[in-house]
C-alpha cells in the first residue's frame, strides 16, 4: 500500500536528455528535422501507394499501412518531446501519460504484425509463386491488416488498464522522454502484479509470435533462394527481401536491446538512445528504405510526376 506521505500523482516529470542549453537547441533542431522528414516520407508513401496502379499489390498495401502506423507512432512521441527539449517543459499529465501508453501500445504491436504479414507475403511470393494470387488475395490481405490493428488495439487497452490500476507518488520522475511501461512499473508504489502479468502476456502472445513468423518465413525464403541455380535469380529474389529485412532489423533491434538484454542500472543510459531509434528514427527511415532501392516505387513516382 502507498505510504501516508505519498499522494497520487496527477503529473509525471520526464527526465529528457540534458540540461545544457546549447545541446538542447541542437537536439531540438535535429529531432524537428527528423520529424519533418518522417511526415514527408510516410505521407508521400501513403499517397503514392494509393495513387499509383503500379503499386496496387499486397506488398505495397501492407507498406501503405506500415507508413500510416509509423506516422502515428512518431506523432505520439516526437511533438511532445520537441516541446520538452525546446521549452524545458518536462511535465506530462497523468491522463496524457495513460493516453500515450494506450496509443503507443496500439501502434507498436500493430507494426509487429504488419511486419510479420509482409514477411509472410514475401515467403508466399518466393517459395510458392504459383499460389501467390490465390493465397494473398485482397480479402486475405484485408484480414491480415485488420487483424494487426485489432491485436494492437487489444494490447493498447490491456496496457492502459494495467497502468491505470497502479499508484504513483506525486514526485515520480520517468527517466525517459515519454511514458514507458517498464519504467512506470518500476516507479509504482503499489502492487504491480497485474501490470507485470499484462506486460509479459503481451510480450509472449503478441510480440514473440510476430517475430517468429518473420524468422520462420525468412528461414524458408533463404532456403529457397539457395536452391536457385542462376545468380541473377538469386539476386532478384534477395533484392525483394532486402528492404523488409532492414526495416525489421531497425525495429526489433532497439526493442530487444531495451527490454530483453539484462544490464545494470548504470548502463541503462543507452535506453534513451535505443528508445530514440525505435520511436523517432525508425519511423523516418522506413519509407526511404523501401523507396531508395525499389524500382517499382521509383517508376511509380516518375509516372505520378509526369501526370502532374
Amino acid at each position: 500500500m502507498p505510504g501516508s506521505n505519498c499522494t497520487q500523482a496527477t503529473e509525471f516529470s520526464l527526465a529528457g536528455f540534458t540540461e545544457d542549453l546549447a545541446t538542447q537547441v541542437t537536439l531540438f533542431l535535429l529531432f524537428l528535422l527528423i520529424y519533418l522528414v518522417t511526415i514527408l516520407g510516410n505521407l508521400g508513401m501513403i499517397t503514392l501507394v494509393r495513387a499509383s496502379a503500379l503499386l496496387h499489390s499486397p506488398m505495397y498495401y501492407f507498406l501503405g499501412n506500415l507508413a500510416f502506423v509509423n506516422l502515428c507512432t512518431s506523432t505520439i512521441i516526437t511533438p511532445r518531446m520537441l516541446v520538452g527539449v525546446l521549452l524545458g517543459k518536462k511535465g506530462i499529465t497523468y491522463a496524457g501519460c495513460m493516453a500515450q501508453i494506450f496509443t503507443f501500445g496500439l501502434f507498436v504491436v500493430t507494426e509487429c504484425f504488419l511486419l510479420a504479414a509482409m514477411a509472410y507475403d514475401r515467403y508466399v511470393a518466393i517459395c510458392h509463386p504459383l499460389l501467390y494470387p490465390l493465397v494473398m488475395s485482397p480479402e486475405r490481405c484485408s484480414q491480415l491488416v485488420t487483424g494487426s490493428y485489432l491485436l494492437g488495439l487489444t494490447n493498447g487497452v490491456g496496457q492502459a488498464i494495467g497502468m491505470s490500476s497502479l499508484f504513483f507518488c506525486s514526485s515520480s520522475t520517468i527517466d525517459l522522454f515519454f511514458c514507458d511501461i517498464s519504467m512506470l512499473i518500476s516507479l509504482s508504489s503499489s502492487d504491480t502484479t497485474l501490470s507485470l502479468v499484462i506486460l509479459r502476456t503481451s510480450s509472449s502472445l503478441l510480440g514473440v509470435p510476430s517475430l517468429l513468423v518473420v524468422l520462420v518465413s525468412y528461414v524458408a525464403i533463404i532456403s529457397t533462394i539457395l536452391s536457385i541455380s542462376s545468380a541473377e535469380g538469386k539476386h532478384k529474389a534477395l533484392s525483394t527481401c532486402a528492404s523488409h529485412l532492414t526495416a525489421v532489423s531497425t525495429f526489433y533491434g532497439p526493442l530487444v536491446f531495451m527490454y530483453l538484454i539484462p544490464r545494470s542500472d548504470t548502463s541503462r543510459g543507452g535506453d534513451k538512445w535505443a528508445a530514440v531509434l525505435y520511436t523517432v528514427v525508425t519511423p523516418m527511415l522506413n519509407p526511404w528504405i523501401y523507396s531508395l532501392r525499389n524500382q517499382e516505387v521509383k517508376e511509380a513516382w516518375r509516372r505520378l510526376r509526369k501526370i502532374k
